[in-house]
């Protein structure tokens, strides 16, 4: 009695990365990969609800630990404009807490459909990458949230009277911290971007180090014209840790080249506009062997005369 083996089909993995995939194949692999992060971004959401008033609480309490913002009866209060400004606000805290928690999901759907296209190495590298995004993405984040309460103290100092009772716009406020620690967070990527041209061959961590001037120069620039409070203390700290992520990463730089044995080339001190140096050393040149006379070659023989075509077969026989 024969038995018959199934053939056990390959993934999807394998198939999108040799190529085997028809495009409507792609389109359906598309369509479910957006399908499940939306449905983990559904309920991400409906937790971000049920935590948006404790994220709320959290965001006010920069403002509401200053002495200057307390009233009376030792609470802070703020204002919203629009009848509907506060259940809008709370909308979109949940949004934002339901992408944080979905973000496994949703980032795991999208690397699983980017990721048959690249090689090896280049998915090695990108979940090197993603594992040092996130820490410095919350590093940013825990630096603005520290830096708000700083800036906000600054601001009422200087615009805040005896006379004067300051009062918040809830979403405009809501509105100014999460900007500043979206802000950060994005700022706190740039060593990522540092790495990555090291690792692709583009920039030598030497060159990289004789950047420096430049690269703290355009931190403090970017840092005074990105942080929105005008007092010198975020922007001196959001300038100082990105100069210090630098030189991190240019210190990873020199490990990598290390390891890939770059700059040991020939010409790897020589800057792009110097000469390179002459090798003027001399070498003794040697007696070279005596060459033998080439034996004549001896004439051809005579080719022999054809022999006459038979008048009985015409041309083309």
């Amino acid at each position: 009695m024969a038995f018959a083996l199934k053939k056990h089909s390959s993934s999807n993995f394998e198939r999108a990365a040799d190529g085997s995939m028809t495009l409507m194949e792609h389109f359906r692999e598309l369509r479910n990969r957006l399908f499940r992060a939306s449905v983990a971004i559904v309920v991400g959401f409906g937790f971000g609800i049920w935590l948006s008033g404790r994220v709320l609480h959290l965001l006010q309490k920069p403002y509401c630990d200053l002495p200057k913002a307390r009233l009376a009866n030792g609470t802070c209060n703020f204002v919203q404009l629009g009848p509907a400004d506060l259940f809008l606000l709370q909308m979109k805290v949940a949004l934002w807490v339901g992408l944080i928690i979905a973000a496994p999901v949703w980032l795991y759907q999208l690397w699983a459909f980017i990721a048959p296209g690249l090689h090896k190495h280049e998915r090695r590298y990108a979940y090197v990458f993603t594992a040092l995004a996130a820490p410095l993405f919350a590093g940013g984040a825990v630096l603005a949230y520290f830096v708000t309460s700083k800036g906000l103290e600054f601001l009422l100092n200087v615009s805040g009277g005896g006379d004067i009772t300051t009062t918040l716009d809830i979403t405009r406020y809501i509105s100014f911290v999460t900007n500043l620690i979206l802000l950060f967070g994005v700022a706190f990527e740039f060593p990522l971007v540092v790495l990555m041209l090291n690792f692709v061959g583009l920039a030598s961590a030497k060159r990289l180090l004789g950047w420096w001037r430049v690269a703290i120069f355009v931190f403090f620039a970017f840092s005074a014209v990105v942080t929105p409070t005008p007092d010198p203390f975020g922007m001196t700290a959001l300038a100082i840790c990105l100069s210090a992520l630098y030189f991190g990463a240019v210190l990873v730089a020199f490990l990598n080249d290390k390891r890939r044995g770059r700059g040991k080339e020939m010409y790897a001190g020589v800057a792009d506009d110097e000469v390179s140096p002459l090798d003027l050393s001399t070498e003794p040149v040697e007696a070279v062997r005596r060459v033998d006379t080439a034996t004549p070659i001896e004439s051809p023989e005579p080719i022999a005369k054809p022999a006459p075509i038979e008048r009985r077969y015409d041309e083309m026989t």
